[in-house]
C-alpha cells in the first residue's frame, strides 16, 4: 500500500452473496456511507451495477454536489469498484479520479471485505492526503453499517 491508498477490513458474518449484492445496489450506498457525505442514488440509474455501469449520486459535504460514477472493477461476488467524477465541468478539472474499491473472500465465519480508497489516479493526489485519517475513519464505519446490514 502507498500513501495513494487507504485499506480498511473486517470479518462480516455473512456470505460473500449477500454483501456483494448490498455493494452493487447503489440505491443503499446511503445506508452504507459512514462519511455522512453520500445523500440519494440519481433516480434514472442502474438498480444494480455491472462492469462499465454508470451512476450519479447526490452528494453533501459543506454544499450540495453530484458525482457520476463509472465501474471500473467487477467481479461477481469477490470485487467492485467505481470511479466518481464531479458532474459540474469546473469542479471536474480540479478534482475527480479516485476508485473506490471492495474486495470480497470467503472465510470462516463470513466474508472478508476490504475497502480502499485509492487516489492514484486523481488529479491532484497530494491535495488529498490530509484526509486520509478521516478516510480511514469514515471506511471503518462504513464497514460497521454493512455489517449491521447483513447482521
Amino acid at each position: 500500500m502507498s500513501l495513494l491508498q487507504v485499506s480498511v477490513e473486517r470479518v462480516v458474518p455473512a456470505p460473500p452473496e449477500e454483501v456483494f449484492a448490498l455493494l452493487a445496489d447503489p440505491r443503499r450506498h446511503r445506508e452504507l456511507d459512514g462519511s455522512g457525505t453520500v445523500r440519494d442514488a440519481v433516480v434514472d440509474g442502474p438498480q444494480r451495477l455491472s462492469l462499465g455501469a454508470v451512476f450519479g449520486m447526490h452528494m453533501h459535504a459543506g454544499a450540495a454536489y453530484q458525482m457520476t460514477n463509472t465501474v471500473v472493477e467487477f467481479e461477481e461476488g469477490r470485487r467492485i469498484a467505481w470511479q466518481p467524477r464531479p458532474t459540474n465541468p469546473l469542479a471536474a478539472r480540479a478534482v475527480g479520479g479516485r476508485i473506490w474499491r471492495y474486495e470480497l473472500e470467503p472465510v470462516p465465519g463470513g466474508t472478508r471485505v476490504r475497502e480502499t480508497w485509492d487516489i492514484r489516479q486523481e488529479r491532484v493526489p497530494p491535495l488529498l492526503l490530509p484526509l486520509r485519517p478521516l478516510t480511514r475513519l469514515s471506511m471503518n464505519r462504513t464497514l460497521d453499517r454493512l455489517e449491521e446490514r447483513l447482521t
